[in-house]
């Protein structure tokens, strides 16, 4: 989820999930029929208001309900009808407050009482919320099994290949595997494949712009492209690609999962003797980014190193001379990690036009390893990482303590935190479903 910042100025927020990038950039994502050819004409409606906003820009109404309803609405990518998602939850606000349904989050709960702030989030640890996405879920599933089966049953398909003049007619799958067994260009098997009207749509686009179909580079003209994709093998389809997700049925199959996660679950029992066997087991290596830059390694000591040589910046001797708890730095590495996003010192909170002016008045005032007072970054908004693949977080020594109850359920501060698979009521309001629903689970 994004991360929630509160500034004076309204500067601060950061409405979009930040990441680095070792990954590619996702695509939109296929709710709510974004396969469909319905125009844009599907609305978005705020759950609190009568503001509303087409499919295609989602992101103003989810800007809309954190500023003006200081709502957050966890993993939207994941939900599959966005449109019918909102529309239940509006009706069930209307019936209840949304304490009774989300968990509350105050900033600056150190601070005066007119700088706090109270925010919610609404995500699918409340089984309401889960049970209605999973619905979803399926609903858009079987919309999308009973398209496939119309594409596989249909005799009227006609079109040119993408490679060459040859036309095919009768069935879609004439073409596919002509394309396969002629041009080595293989996109998978016919049946496992959606909407392969708007899929070769996009390969066609693609060619005639004269834009490779595995790195998308651009040519000079069609010649060079078809000697690209042969000496380099790019005749075909980057798996990596989130844009081709949705013509694959395993996309579609189940809540949260792509096709690389459904693919490498095994179902298969191993033989009792071989069930303790972890000798192919493969760690992945994680690296982690410097708070200041882009500068990236696979050990914490590498970039420890880093910060220090560079940057004049010791995080394990200001954890060791402020006695920093794990909660603490976890707040405090969110806290830089925001500023410099934002180009502002983190020491004064000046602003600058962009990061490398930030990184020279660092340097040059000496600012790097001092810190503004506790109130300032030892906030309850920074246990969200800025950033969500943060290795740096993952990395943070958490052997003293840190005030925790033996399960993660409270920070050094004693504000509740929680863990992704325990929900703490004591957090939960006494009257809430939240606090009604664990009561009778337990």
């Amino acid at each position: 989820m994004a991360a929630i910042d509160s500034c004076d100025d309204g500067e601060g927020h950061i409405l979009e999930p930040l990441c680095f990038p070792e990954q590619p950039e996702a695509e939109a994502p296929y709710y709510a029929g974004a396969c469909r050819d319905d125009g844009g004409a599907e609305t978005l409606s705020c759950l609190f208001c009568s503001e509303s906003h087409p499919v295609a820009h989602k992101d103003q109404l989810l800007k809309h309900l954190l500023l003006s309803h200081k709502l957050v609405i966890a993993d939207v990518k994941l939900i599959a009808d966005l449109p019918k998602y909102l529309l239940y939850w509006k009706g069930r606000l209307l019936e209840q407050p949304v304490g009774d349904f989300c968990s509350e989050i105050k900033t600056n709960s150190t601070g005066p009482a007119e700088k706090q702030e109270r925010y919610f989030l609404l995500c699918d640890v409340l089984p309401e919320d889960r049970a209605l996405r999973e619905k979803l879920q399926r609903k858009r599933l079987e919309e999308v099994l009973e398209q496939q089966q119309k594409e596989r049953d249909d005799r009227s398909f006609r079109r040119v290949c993408v490679f060459c003049n040859d036309e095919f007619a009768g069935n879609r799958c004439h073409l596919l595997n002509h394309m396969a067994r002629e041009h080595a260009f293989n996109i998978g098997l016919p049946d496992n494949i959606v909407y392969c009207e708007q899929l070769l749509d996009t390969l066609q686009d693609k060619m005639a712009n004269l834009q490779c179909l595995y790195c998308e580079k651009t040519f000079k003209d069609k010649m060079t492209l078809k000697d690209h994709m042969r000496k380099k093998a790019h005749r075909r389809i980057n798996a990596s690609n989130r844009h081709y997700d949705r013509f694959y049925i395993i996309n579609y199959l189940e809540l949260g999962k792509t096709w690389e996660e459904v693919q490498s679950e095994d179902d298969r029992e191993l033989p009792d003797d071989k069930d303790d066997d972890w000798s192919d087991w493969r760690a992945c290596p994680m690296s982690a980014v410097c708070l200041f830059c882009d500068h990236r390694r696979h050990t914490m000591d590498d970039v420890y190193a880093h910060m220090k040589e560079v940057h004049d910046f010791d995080l394990p001797r200001l954890r060791a001379e402020l006695n920093l708890s794990f909660y603490q730095q976890v707040k405090l590495v969110n806290f830089i990690r925001r500023q410099i996003h934002q180009n502002r010192c983190h020491a004064c909170q000046d602003k600058f036009g962009c990061r490398a002016d930030v990184l020279r008045h660092l340097r040059q005032r000496r600012h790097a390893m001092t810190l503004p007072p506790p109130r300032t970054w030892n906030q309850p908004q920074y246990y969200f990482p800025t950033y969500e693949n943060d290795g740096l977080l993952c990395a943070l020594p958490d052997s003293d303590g840190d005030g925790e109850d033996g399960d993660g359920r409270a920070g050094e501060d004693g504000v509740p935190v929680i863990a992704e698979d325990v929900m703490d009521a004591r957090i939960v309001k006494e009257n809430s479903v939240l606090r009604n629903l664990l009561r009778n689970n337990t």
